[in-house]
C-alpha cells in the first residue's frame, strides 16, 4: 500500500471535551465559533467545543489542541484516518478523533502538541 500524506490544519485556540447524561437537552454554551462536535447515545451527550464555552461546572477534559484534514476525502477512501493515527499511537500519543462528512478532526492533548507534529512529519505529514 502507498503511503498516504494528509496534510492537516492547526485551528486556532484550545478545546474541551464534555460529557452530559443522555437525555440532557443540547447546551446553549456549546455553540459558537468554532470546532463544535456533538454526539448523543445510549450512554451520554458528548460535546467538543472551545473550552472556554464549557461552564466549570460540567465534567470535562480541557486542554486539546484540534487539527483538520485537509480533505473533503471520499467515503471509500481507505486508510486516511490510520494514516494519522498510527505514527501518534506508535509513540504512545493519545488522541480523541472526530468524523465528518467531509472530513476529520484529530483532537490531541496540548502538552504533546510539539512532538506530535515532529512524530507526523516524520510519518510524511504535512502540519500548518
Amino acid at each position: 500500500m502507498t503511503p498516504v500524506s494528509i496534510t492537516l490544519k492547526q485551528l486556532a485556540g484550545r478545546h474541551a471535551i464534555a460529557r452530559q447524561p443522555p437525555d440532557s437537552p443540547i447546551p446553549d454554551w456549546a455553540d459558537g465559533a468554532g470546532f463544535l462536535s456533538i454526539s448523543r447515545t445510549e450512554d451520554e451527550l458528548s460535546v467538543v467545543c472551545r473550552e472556554e464555552r464549557v461552564p466549570v461546572d460540567v465534567r470535562q477534559d480541557r486542554g486539546w489542541t484540534c487539527f483538520k484534514f485537509q480533505g473533503p476525502f471520499a467515503f471509500s477512501e481507505t486508510g486516511i484516518a490510520l494514516a494519522v493515527i498510527r505514527p501518534l499511537s506508535e509513540k504512545g500519543v493519545g488522541i480523541f478523533l472526530v468524523s465528518t462528512f467531509d472530513t476529520d478532526y484529530l483532537l490531541i492533548k496540548t502538552a504533546d502538541v510539539e512532538r506530535s507534529r515532529l512524530f507526523l512529519s516524520e510519518a510524511g505529514h504535512v502540519l500548518f
